[in-house]
């Protein structure tokens, strides 16, 4: 799911907003005094050997996945008309921000008001079929090329959530960002899914080897096949607003559900 601005429009309102600074300025200095350390692997596959596989990978991927990028360009371009790529700036490797690309599968349309349109009504049908299998991530096999991604590791993340990450999960970057970092860790079903994909992520940066890095290549390959869990993943998790006062990482509309009292005060401030 994406947040922050397209063209003019601001797809997160003023009271969202609040809630994002509530949470940063009362939560935020607590979760990072609480949360434990974080001290990433650096081992010989790390400095040396991931990189080469990534490019022993990423750049027959690539190849082999112009062809069809052309023609999906095409599909995209009498489907949403131009630009056909959307790009955004996300958080790579150190927190160096670099620019993902992607197939655009969603128009701009507005209510009576102006207001943006919620991202399900504006995605098209040949965006949802993009999504559905995935077809719009080819493209990040240049990123591979180019060095900005790996094919493991944690998803790239717009940028503007680093200000609202804690001190331990902002480690996540420790890494180049990847593809995926699939879940090894069960986590808790009961609280916020970023909190679950944030601490698998940190688990990958503390124990990142070639062994892991093959076992989560067997695992991509499962989710990739998996049409239940690309229709799922493709739904998006929301927007990261912060930390709740438990020290989890939280959506927007869980924080608005979990909370209703909270939040009607904090639109009220």
């Amino acid at each position: 799911m994406e947040t922050g601005t397209i063209g003019n429009y601001n797809l997160i309102t003023g009271d969202e907003e609040k809630l994002i600074s509530y949470l940063r300025e009362n939560n935020l200095a607590k979760v990072n005094a609480e949360s434990a350390e974080v001290h990433p692997a650096d081992n010989f596959y790390v400095r040396y050997v991931k990189r080469g596989l990534d490019l022993l990978v990423g750049v027959p991927a690539f190849l082999i996945t112009l062809p069809f990028n052309v023609i999906f360009g095409i599909c995209t371009f009498f489907d949403v008309g131009r630009p056909i790529f959307y790009k955004q700036s996300r958080i790579g490797r150190g927190g160096k921000p670099f620019v993902l690309v992607k197939f655009r599968n969603m128009n701009n349309k507005t209510d009576a008001d102006g207001k943006m349109l919620s991202p399900k009504e504006r995605t098209t049908k040949f965006g949802k079929f993009m999504r559905k299998l995935s077809l719009d991530e080819l493209l990040n096999f240049w990123s591979i090329v180019k060095g900005d991604m790996s094919i493991i590791g944690p998803r790239p993340l717009p940028v503007s959530y680093q200000e609202r990450m804690s001190e331990r999960h902002k480690k996540r970057a420790a890494v180049r960002p990847g593809l995926e970092c699939p879940r090894v860790l069960a986590g808790d079903p009961e609280i916020c899914q970023y909190q679950n994909q944030f601490e698998n992520d940190i688990w990958y940066v503390e124990h990142v080897s070639f062994a892991v890095d093959l076992k989560m290549i067997l695992l991509l390959f499962k989710m990739t096949f998996n049409v239940r869990h690309r229709s799922k993943a493709a739904e998006g998790n929301g927007y990261f607003a912060g930390y709740d006062h438990t020290g989890v990482a939280t959506t927007l509309n869980r924080f608005k559900r979990m909370y209703p009292d909270l939040w009607e005060e904090v639109k009220g401030d």
